[in-house]
């Protein structure tokens, strides 16, 4: 699967922004509901999270719905994943 993440990660940072957001969103979704792999609201949570900063609304929401489900600690790791993503790329 990380392979999958990592293939659409780096296919999203050469589109636009919009573009780059939207495929973010898809990965958040795809991780929250475990669509075609294990759910992991942590990672669900990161790539929300990098969708919502790069401007998309509706990953602003979903990403709000999941960290409602999540605990403090998998928040804290959520963001700092997402920290770590948006230093590198």
């Amino acid at each position: 699967m990380a392979r999958f993440e990592m293939h659409n990660a780096e296919m999203a940072t050469m589109g636009g922004d919009n573009n780059s957001a939207d495929v973010f969103c898809e990965m958040g979704l795809m991780y929250a509901t475990g669509r075609g792999c294990a759910i992991d609201l942590v990672s669900a949570h990161k790539w929300l999270n990098i969708a919502a900063i790069k401007g998309n609304d509706r990953a602003a929401e979903l990403r709000a719905d999941v960290a409602a489900t999540m605990s403090k600690m998998q928040l804290a790791e959520a963001l700092r994943a997402a920290r770590e993503w948006m230093t590198i790329h």
